[in-house]
């Protein structure tokens, strides 16, 4: 970002700095927030990138004494004869305007979102590209956090191929069931997706508070008839039913939905949730979605007359995903990887024939949003200082 100061000084009784920029626009710095984040090595740690100025040492209603500047910078004395400066690159980057900060917060936190329904293409990668070149991984990731789903084609048929994709953002999520887990009919299985049934949309692990957010499962073997995955994007779902339903829509966003999880596997375990199943942000837009019907409690913690309308919201919301026009139906092969957003894409399978042998055979693994968006931020730096 390049921008030149044109003038600089202190207004509002020195409570505040105001900036006039070579291309027009204006920003105002409150001298408190300036003060907190001098970048002197007395107050900031470079090499952590972090403060070491102690709030407790903060004047609150602190002033600006003396101000000078450049094109490039700004001088500012305090008046405990502190020194701090300012680039003006630095300064331009955390303006207080409102458009300012909003594209800030779109380049750290990517929200470009891409409602998809029954028209879906998936976005599909080589497993190996993803793997060695920077360029692709990129692509892979961006396209998660914006479609939600990316299949990767070519990886081997045995299991371990998920440990280099987490590998390749940092590390895996590990859970109850291990840091990879193995999805095929099991006698007394510890969960339901380890049989051949049929798999109603559900996202995984609403038992956990903080439930995974991308999941990846491998194709390793695959059953010649059913089995097939569906998937639909809640997001969209969840517009749909805000839209059609809105009475449904404030019960779902408001009801807190008990999950349960107990067994053994990794280690034994007794896990106990609570979730909106539609879960906001403070602007109301749709951040998550805590939805799986075989770990939903049977203890309801709401009073008696809110029971059945609970049931009415959530089977108009099962019945919006489960029509034709949001849901994408596919098979995956061996070799296939699909990774998906566990907090908006609800995931499902249709039943197969239990045979002698195991027949279909899925690893999977988890991994953290805050892994995988830190990987994304350093590729997307990396991608674009080559260009």
């Amino acid at each position: 970002m390049h921008c030149a100061i044109l003038k600089a000084e202190a207004v509002d009784g020195a409570h505040l700095m105001q900036i006039l920029w070579h291309d027009g626009a204006e920003s105002l710095y409150p001298a408190v927030w300036l003060r907190d984040n001098c970048q002197c090595s007395e107050c900031y740690l470079d090499s952590a990138k972090a403060r070491k100025l102690l709030l407790e040492a903060l004047d609150v209603n602190i002033t600006i004494r003396d101000l000078a500047f450049d094109r490039k910078k700004v001088y500012i004395t305090w008046p405990n004869e502190h020194y701090s400066e300012f680039e003006a690159n630095w300064l331009k980057k955390r303006c207080f305007s409102q458009q300012a900060r909003a594209k800030l917060q779109g380049e750290l936190f990517l929200p470009e979102c891409q409602y998809w329904g029954s028209e879906l293409q998936v976005p599909t990668l080589n497993f190996e590209d993803v793997l060695r070149n920077d360029e692709y991984a990129y692509k892979w990731l961006s396209s998660l956090k914006k479609v939600g789903i990316v299949r990767l084609t070519g990886a081997s048929d045995k299991r371990g191929e998920l440990g280099k994709l987490g590998k390749r953002i940092g590390f895996l999520y590990l859970t109850f069931y291990g840091h990879t887990w193995q999805v095929q009919d099991k006698i007394d299985a510890n969960n339901v997706a380890y049989t051949t049934g049929k798999l109603s949309f559900h996202t995984d692990y609403p038992a956990l508070h903080h439930p995974p957010g991308v999941q990846l499962l491998h194709c390793i073997k695959q059953t010649v008839t059913g089995g097939d995955s569906e998937i639909v994007d809640g997001f969209n779902v969840c517009q749909k039913l805000r839209e059609q339903n809105p009475r449904a829509f404030q019960i779902l966003s408001s009801t807190f939905v008990d999950f349960t999880d107990i067994g053994v596997d990794y280690c034994d375990f007794s896990v106990q949730s609570k979730h909106k199943i539609i879960e906001l942000d403070d602007k109301g837009q749709v951040v998550r979605v805590n939805f799986n019907n075989a770990t939903r409690d049977t203890i309801f913690d709401v009073p008696v007359e809110r029971v059945q309308p609970f049931y009415a919201a959530l089977k108009e919301f099962v019945d919006l995903m489960n029509s034709k026009e949001y849901k994408y139906v596919f098979k995956m092969n061996p070799g296939d990887v699909i990774t998906f957003d566990n907090w908006r894409i609800l995931h499902g399978r249709r039943s197969y024939e239990a045979g002698t042998e195991i027949s279909r055979h899925l690893e999977g693994a988890y991994a953290d949003w805050d892994v995988v968006m830190s990987r994304l931020r350093i590729l997307r730096q990396s991608v674009k200082n080559g260009d």
